[in-house]
């Protein structure tokens, strides 16, 4: 396998197990919704009545955190944007350097 192509293997590998363990949250937080629901209701355990609501709401804003981070920065910030911005700050550097270099020499002349 030639390394672009097994880069780009590895990307697909990286992000379809992100997925996977996406899912896998999702599917947990489903199922633990409905446990804690059944606990608290239904076998009328723990106090207040309604402790279950803030789990849940506290679990579903990790699981939003959980998915932004999957599907929308890892997304855009991957190694194809990693390599633009080392770049563009090399490029910044080796101008800052040119212009150091440029006034160096019209100041010793």
């Amino acid at each position: 396998m030639e390394k672009d192509q097994h880069e780009l293997y590895e990307y697909a590998r990286r992000r379809l197990r992100q997925k996977k363990v996406l899912y896998f949250h999702f599917v947990l937080l489903v199922i633990g919704s409905l446990f804690m629901f059944v606990a608290n209701v239904l076998l009328h355990y723990g106090e207040p009545k309604t402790w279950y609501i803030w789990a849940i709401t506290v679990w579903i804003f990790i699981f939003i955190l959980h998915f932004i981070k999957v599907y929308i920065t890892d997304r855009f910030m991957n190694k194809d944007w990693e390599r633009e911005q080392i770049e563009r700050l090399m490029a910044k550097q080796k101008n800052r350097l040119e212009e150091l270099r440029l006034k160096t020499e019209e100041d010793l002349k």
